[in-house]
């Protein structure tokens, strides 16, 4: 019986995270990427944050998608260029996982192209390699 409220709870909670909006979705992902840092702390290569993000995210009962394909076409010409997302939450919400010393403009050059190629409304870049996270978390908006 305990095993069955469990999983009614988990699909609850799921059914519930699908029509939570942008803002509240983003909401969370701070929460949790914050708590991710404070555990492991900076310094650890872009997938260790990316996969850790992955595990706590589909613990709370988002939707996520990993390295998902971003499609490009050109004059109706499907390009096939390699580009992919690290994260897609819920199917709303990008987040673009670094781990470097700074962020340039080019990398929220890239956020807010995918943006506007997949049709999607917010984005995180969230740097992990920073002492205080906060302040390497940047929200990119398209048209919200």
């Amino acid at each position: 019986m305990q095993i069955f409220t469990q999983r009614a709870q988990k699909i609850t909670r799921r059914t519930q995270r699908k029509y939570m909006t942008e803002n509240e979705i983003s909401y969370q992902i701070i929460g949790v990427a914050i708590e991710i840092h404070k555990t492991i702390g900076p310094g650890l290569l872009e997938s260790a944050y990316e996969n850790a993000l992955v595990y706590e995210l589909k613990e709370l009962g988002f939707d996520v998608k990993q390295q998902k394909p971003m499609p490009f076409i050109y004059k109706g010409v499907h390009q096939d260029v390699g580009y992919r997302i690290d994260l897609l939450i819920n199917d709303k919400v990008i987040i673009e996982v670094k781990s470097i010393e700074n962020l340039a403009p080019v990398h929220y050059a890239q956020t807010l192209t995918y943006l506007r190629l997949s049709g999607l409304k917010l984005a995180l870049l969230i740097n992990f390699n920073s002492k205080l996270l906060k302040n390497s978390i940047h929200r990119i908006v398209n048209n919200l």
